[in-house]
């Protein structure tokens, strides 16, 4: 079931935010502009997937990433999964839209979330450094602050993590 174009979601902030299905590039002269970001959660056995990247290894984040120009959302879900992973994201089904602070950048984000399964075994590529399956509560792990506060809680009151 893909969701209605327009149709509104409670994120955990509280804030009511609405899905969008085509999202275009994040203008880089325009500072007011948000960062737009297409990631999704990707849990299996009650652990989420996330990534470090080179430029920043011991942040981890969401896999995903930017739009290019005239890319739709799910084309961008499908390209950087492919290119940071070597994998498809399966059954996307959208999960929330997050505002928040790009951990990397320090510029306002908006990033949509989907749920995914996975098409086969992710090995890191591209600019990741590497990835790990979490529960999200590991004492060693430093999470981008919009996995941290807004994608965890999501999906630990949901029900789909490992609650150690």
């Amino acid at each position: 079931m893909t969701p209605q174009r327009g149709a509104a979601f409670l994120i955990p902030s509280g804030r009511i935010t609405h899905m969008n299905h085509v999202h275009p590039a994040a203008p880089s002269s325009a500072q007011s502009s948000p960062l737009v970001v297409i990631a999704a959660a990707v849990v299996q056995d009650g652990r989420l997937l996330v990534v470090s990247k080179k430029a920043a290894p011991d942040m981890f984040y969401l896999p995903g990433g930017k739009p290019d120009a005239d890319e739709g959302t799910l084309e961008t879900l499908i390209r950087e999964f492919e290119e940071e992973l070597g994998v498809q994201p399966l059954e996307p089904q959208f999960l929330a839209d997050v505002e928040a602070v790009a951990a990397l950048e320090g510029l306002p984000m908006k990033m949509t979330v989907f749920e995914a399964r996975l098409s086969g075994t992710p090995l890191p590529a591209a600019e990741l450094a590497q990835m790990r399956w979490v529960s999200g509560r590991e004492k060693d792990l430093h999470l981008a602050p919009a996995v941290r506060d807004h994608v965890l809680p999501l999906l630990r009151q949901r029900g789909v993590l490992a609650a150690y």
